[in-house]
């Protein structure tokens, strides 16, 4: 499993009338949860997105701001003892974290905020924001996985492994999330995704979530 620690702002937030809600999108890598946030971000603009802060170096394309605010080790760990992450994980060696300011101002304003986090930050930022939606992300089945960490040609085989343990363990923790969508096809998982994050922009914010959608599970 990833190495995680809680911050320092433990104080559970409860949803009051006009304030807005987390949706809260995981997935072992390769599972195409980036390509998923892209379409809603498509699909829904009026919803704020949460740029995550990570202290890797930026990949091929990646932009600082955009895909990531990229950040030195040394202000990361600043940041944590200053206690200004809503969440945060070490992750295969890097940190990656959650503004948790950002979070609070779009919230106060009545805002949904997209999450592409793990499911270690997931677990801590259910525990400060009880009323988020959640969303796990599967590929259709482990070596499915692979081929497409493969396909990436971005990491090693060594780490391909290390991706495929973790993915593993993600996965037995499914049960955490009010949802649960199967990324075969593309096509059908973004209708899926979006027809979820379609009936909670619709109803009121502090509406109980909805059951009847597809893709969703108990």
């Amino acid at each position: 499993m990833p190495e995680n620690s809680k911050n320092s702002l433990s104080k559970r937030i409860d949803p009051s009338p006009g304030r807005g809600r987390l949706i809260i999108l995981s997935a072992p890598s390769g599972a195409g949860k980036s390509t998923l946030c892209q379409a809603l971000r498509r699909r829904f603009p009026e919803l704020a997105y949460s740029v995550s802060h990570t202290t890797r170096i930026p990949r091929k394309g990646e932009e600082n701001g955009k895909d990531y605010y990229f950040i030195t080790e040394a202000e990361f760990k600043k940041n944590i003892q200053q206690g200004k992450w809503a969440e945060w994980a070490e992750v295969h060696g890097h940190f990656y974290g959650t503004d948790a300011v950002f979070l609070d101002t779009h919230l106060s304003a009545g805002r949904f905020i997209l999450l592409d986090i793990d499911v270690a930050g997931a677990r801590q930022i259910l525990e400060k924001y009880p009323d988020s939606i959640t969303i796990f992300v599967m590929p259709p089945s482990l070596d499915v996985l692979r081929q497409r960490l493969e396909k990436r040609g971005t990491d090693t085989p060594e780490v391909i492994a290390k991706r495929l343990e973790n993915a593993k363990a993600e996965i037995a923790q499914k049960n955490i999330y009010r949802h649960v969508i199967v990324n075969d096809a593309l096509p059908e998982a973004i209708k899926q995704l979006t027809a979820i994050i379609q009936r909670y922009l619709n109803g009121p914010k502090s509406d109980s979530r909805p059951r009847d959608v597809k893709g969703e599970t108990d």
